[in-house]
C-alpha cells in the first residue's frame, strides 16, 4: 500500500531558482533574475512610519490662463480676408507669412519666425521658446519664454512701433504644488521714475475651485496709482465659470 501511494502522490516542485524569472515575465537565453522577496516593505516606508499624505490639491495653473477657455467661446472678429501660411524648415525652426486684406482698415503683411530649444519639461513643453514678428510698416513684437528650472520660468517682450522702441517688459513665473505666484515689470526707467509693477498669485482652495487676486501699480513723473482686482475659477466636468471682480 505504501509503495502504491507513493507512486500515486504528486512529485514536489522543484525549488525556484535565483536565475528562474518571475511569472508573467519573459527572459532572454543566458539572462536570469534576481531573487525577489515580497516581505520586504515599499520603497521609502520603514517600519513603524506611515507614507506621507500627497497633496490633492492641484496646481491651478498661470493667472493670466483663467479667462483662455470662456473667450476662446467668442469668434476673432475680422473684416476682410485673411491668409496665413505657415512653413516648417526644422524641428526647432519654423517661419510664417500673414496677409490680411481688409476695406475697413489699412491692408498689412507680416513675417513671423519661431525657435522651439530642445530642453523638453513635459510632453509638449519644449525651451527656450523665441517668437518673433514684423509687419510692413517694421513694427515689432518679440518674445523670449525660458523654463529655468522644474518651478520657475521667466519671460522677456520687445514692442517697437514703427522702427520706434516703444515697450518692454519682464515677469517671473514661479509654481508651487497649489499655487501660482507671478511678478511682472513693465518699461522701468530709473532715471525719469517710472515704470509699472504686476503681481499675481492664484491657490487651488479645492480640486475644482481656484481664487486668487492681481495688484497693479503704476509710477510717472506727477501720477501715481494701484489697482487691486480678484478672480475665480470653478472647473467642473463639462463647464468652465470665471469672476474678477475689481
Amino acid at each position: 500500500m505504501g509503495s502504491v501511494l507513493a507512486a500515486s502522490s504528486p512529485n514536489p516542485p522543484p525549488p525556484a531558482s535565483a536565475g528562474a524569472a518571475a511569472p508573467g515575465l519573459t527572459v532572454p537565453p543566458g539572462f536570469g533574475m534576481p531573487p525577489v522577496s515580497t516581505s520586504l516593505p515599499p520603497t521609502g516606508v520603514t517600519s513603524g512610519q506611515q507614507p506621507e499624505a500627497e497633496n490633492p490639491l492641484p496646481n491651478p495653473g498661470a493667472f493670466d490662463e483663467c479667462h483662455r477657455k470662456c473667450k476662446e467661446v467668442f469668434p476673432m472678429q475680422m473684416e476682410g480676408v485673411r491668409l496665413v501660411v505657415n512653413k516648417g524648415l526644422s524641428n526647432h525652426f519654423q517661419v510664417n507669412h500673414t496677409v490680411l486684406l481688409s476695406t475697413m482698415a489699412d491692408s498689412t503683411y507680416r513675417f513671423g519666425a519661431t525657435y522651439v530649444g530642445s530642453k523638453q519639461t513635459g510632453p509638449a513643453e519644449f525651451f527656450p521658446v523665441m517668437v518673433g514678428d514684423m509687419d510692413n510698416s517694421g513694427s515689432l513684437n518679440a518674445q523670449i519664454i525660458h523654463q529655468i528650472n522644474s518651478r520657475v520660468r521667466s519671460k522677456l517682450a520687445f514692442q517697437t512701433q514703427q522702427q520706434k522702441f516703444v515697450n518692454w517688459q519682464g515677469d517671473a513665473e514661479f509654481r508651487g504644488e497649489d499655487f501660482t505666484a507671478t511678478v511682472t515689470l513693465g518699461n522701468p526707467d530709473v532715471l525719469v521714475g517710472s515704470g509699472i509693477v504686476v503681481t499675481h498669485y492664484l491657490q487651488s482652495i479645492t480640486p475644482t475651485l481656484a481664487l486668487g487676486g492681481e495688484l497693479v501699480y503704476h509710477r510717472r513723473p506727477g501720477e501715481e496709482g494701484a489697482v487691486m482686482s480678484l478672480v475665480g475659477r470653478y472647473t467642473g466636468e463639462a463647464q468652465v465659470t470665471t469672476t474678477s471682480p475689481r
